[in-house]
């Protein structure tokens, strides 16, 4: 299922644009879920990283799309943006904030059905898994594949991604059942590897990422298993 946040502050606009996902879904065989906003801010303010595509009108009363688009992209590098105007001169200020594409208004099923397509093609080439983080103030979507590892200290879980530190309240138990599909590999109590990254092996050590991280004797046959059964399946 594709989520699809639409955002337009105009009902005929919405009421078009639902029935053209609609005729979509029809034509392509896709499954949409749709949710409706009818401003910037709604979306904005308290982002949750839980939508594919958002489609954006940049004029609104409260909060413009490209303000809006600003403030998600702080929490959320991946989700597609598609900007909705009424000018091509906003849309080009789209690549400021990463947007897929632009479509002009008014509306026609031809143009905004390729822009779909589009978005939908940029989704398959991903073949990328997210973990959504709750964080104070809200949530953060982590590219799995960016995850080195994850800590316990605490009461808290650290993850260490490319983008620096993330912690968050929770138990090693939570995160191994989250990553349980993932290359992830749990060498000691408090660590949670991710194999992907694992640069070699020392005695009592690993080296994930160019960081040391120790590894228990009980566990260690185990993980050297996990991560030779890992490399076989990559190199395949």
């Amino acid at each position: 299922m594709i989520r699809i946040a639409l955002v337009e502050d105009e009902e005929s606009y919405v009421e078009t644009l639902r029935s053209f996902l609609s005729r979509y879904e029809r034509e392509r065989g896709e499954r949409l879920q749709i949710t409706v906003f009818s401003d910037g801010d709604e979306i904005a303010l308290g982002y949750r990283s839980e939508y594919d595509v958002i489609l954006m009108d940049i004029e609104m009363r409260f909060m413009d799309g490209m303000t809006a688009a600003e403030e998600i992209r702080k929490v959320d590098p991946e989700v597609i943006i598609i900007f909705i105007t009424n000018s091509p001169q906003y849309a080009i200020k789209g690549y400021a904030v990463d947007a897929l594409d632009y479509v002009l208004k008014p509306l026609t099923y031809f143009a905004f059905s390729q822009r779909i397509d589009r978005a939908l093609e940029r989704l398959g080439n991903r073949a990328r898994k997210y973990l959504t983080v709750s964080m104070r103030g809200g949530t953060r979507k982590l590219d799995v594949s960016r995850l080195w590892f994850v800590e316990v200290r605490d009461h808290d879980l650290i993850y260490h991604t490319d983008e620096g530190l993330i912690t968050t309240t929770g138990t090693m138990r939570e995160a191994e059942k989250t990553l349980g599909e993932c290359a992830f590999f749990r060498c000691n109590k408090g660590y949670l590897v991710n194999l992907e990254h694992v640069d070699s092996i020392r005695e009592d050590s690993a080296v994930v990422h160019g960081e040391i991280v120790q590894v228990s004797r009980a566990r260690k046959k185990a993980f050297l298993d996990a991560l030779n059964n890992y490399l076989g399946e990559v190199s395949k």
